[in-house]
């Protein structure tokens, strides 16, 4: 999306950007770096949890993240 952006192609970086809204909504509806080690952890990577005072996702929104992954082809 980015290097199209910059390339000129903005068209293409739109189509991208669309296309990636329920998987940025997905790693944005929780505290920072919660849904994104959820993610690494969902995708076989061993990142634990989050450290104090920051928790697990919640198990909503981790069906929600799992569900944007998946129609993004990311497992």
């Amino acid at each position: 999306m980015i290097s199209n952006y910059f390339n000129g192609n903005l068209e293409e970086a739109i189509k991208v950007q669309l296309e990636s809204i329920e998987l940025i909504k997905a790693l944005f509806c929780e505290v920072n770096p919660i849904p994104v080690k959820a993610a690494l952890n969902i995708m076989g990577y061993d990142y634990g949890i989050p450290r104090l005072p920051l928790v697990e996702m919640s198990s909503a929104n981790k069906d929600m993240l799992e569900k944007a992954m998946k129609q993004y082809g990311l497992i």
